[in-house]
């Protein structure tokens, strides 16, 4: 899986907090390996383990190296991820250009996402050692992301990208024209039992009210719930008009 082939490299992070808060975000995704290069000293491990929560072996299994380079010596494509401008920063592409190309990539060889220190971000050097950047879409009133919240952006495009995912589909089948017009029928004998409206303009009606159903998919499951209202509401309007004839 392409995914496990993915290395997150945080360039000298500050903050315990925000280094537990990207081990979430990673497990959130799929991904598991850490890495932090050249690091300023301990973190702060409480903070790390309480906004890491459930993705503590993130944090316990991560890697430590004296550099950048080394962190990322053994990778093919390294993506470094920043919000500055600059001459070498100006041929970036966002997460979602770039996903595809790291999860093909991932499959021959490791490949790394680069992550600046909270306050500055990648510098040149930084810079140098990667293969690609990356630039997440923000507003330019205020470019700059939390570091877990960027991780998170491009954690999320790569595991969108890599095909893991796919949404549960509607385990009951859309209805048949004839249980729709069963429907319709019982709704139209149940808002004449009220007096929602009358015959004259019944068929006007019932085609607003087709229309409104019909703006999207009606499955079996659907279908029957709505019956079952028409039904009660046909019954409570002949308890209003206990003479009405039955239909």
């Amino acid at each position: 899986m392409s995914l496990n082939d993915i290395r997150v490299v945080l360039v000298s992070p500050i903050y315990g907090g925000n280094v537990g808060s990207v081990c979430r975000a990673m497990k959130n995704m799929g991904l598991r390996h850490l890495a932090i290069a050249a690091p300023r000293g301990a973190l702060d491990e409480l903070e790390a383990r309480k906004m890491a929560l459930h993705a503590i072996e993130v944090f316990d299994n991560r890697k430590e190296y004296p550099s950048l380079a080394e962190a990322v010596a053994d990778c093919g494509l390294v993506a470094g991820a920043t919000a500055r401008p600059g001459l070498y920063r100006s041929h970036s592409k966002s997460p979602r250009e770039w996903a595809p190309h790291l999860i093909q990539a991932a499959k021959t060889a490791q490949v790394a996402l680069v992550f600046g220190t909270e306050t500055d971000g990648l510098s040149n050097d930084d810079l140098a050692c990667c293969t690609q950047i990356i630039r997440i879409p923000s507003s330019p009133e205020y470019p700059s992301l939390n570091l877990a919240q960027a991780v998170l952006i491009c954690c999320y495009e790569l595991f969108l990208a890599s095909g893991t995912f796919e949404l549960p589909g509607e385990l009951s089948p859309e209805a048949s024209g004839a249980m729709r017009e069963k429907m319709f029928e019982l709704w139209r004998e149940a808002l004449l039992s009220v007096g929602f409206m009358k015959g004259d303009k019944a068929d006007h009606m019932m085609m607003g009210l087709r229309r409104i159903l019909s703006r999207g998919t009606l499955t079996e499951k659907d279908i029957r719930i709505l019956i079952g209202m028409a039904r009660q509401v046909r019954w409570a309007g002949r308890q209003i008009q206990p003479h009405s004839k039955p239909s």
